[in-house]
């Protein structure tokens, strides 16, 4: 086998040109929620009113019955409260912080959502007893001693 030359062969200058039959795409389908992370919104915090509200409104909402925000434990206006709602609420807060601190840390350890309930209303029954609604603390703090003794179980 012995090479052989390669020759150039010369174009021709009268090539006819061809066109390019178009070409029908599908269409490219387009989540409208893929881009879109979604948000949650933060809820904004109950705050008591500073003045007490006149006392026509007060009857009125003594004579109206519960709405359904008082049987999931809304804070209250924080009003008049007697000393001992004030009482039970600040023992129950305590008795409650000790508890927590007394969990074995691998309880929290597996239950971390748990627990992160109990302290998120513990916290709040704090706050509302701070902002003068001893009923409203005692409801949450009666929130997590529920939850703290399920836990326990």
């Amino acid at each position: 086998m012995a090479p052989v030359a390669l020759e150039d062969i010369p174009e021709p200058d009268d090539l006819p040109m061809v066109e390019e039959p178009p070409v029908k795409l599908p269409v490219v389908p387009v989540s409208t929620e893929a881009g879109k992370p979604k948000k949650r919104k933060k809820t904004p915090k109950v705050v008591a009113p500073v003045e007490p509200p006149p006392a026509e409104t007060q009857v009125a909402s003594a004579a109206a019955a519960p709405s359904p925000d008082a049987a999931v434990g809304a804070l209250t206006a924080g009003g008049e409260t007697n000393p001992q709602t004030k009482q039970e609420a600040e023992d129950l807060i305590a008795s409650i912080d000790k508890r927590l601190n007394a969990l074995p840390a691998q309880k929290v350890e597996e239950q971390k959502a748990q627990v992160s309930k109990v302290r998120n209303f513990w916290k709040d029954a704090q706050d509302a007893l701070k902002s003068g609604d001893a009923e409203g603390a005692k409801t949450l703090a009666t929130k997590a001693k529920l939850l703290l003794d399920d836990l326990e179980k």
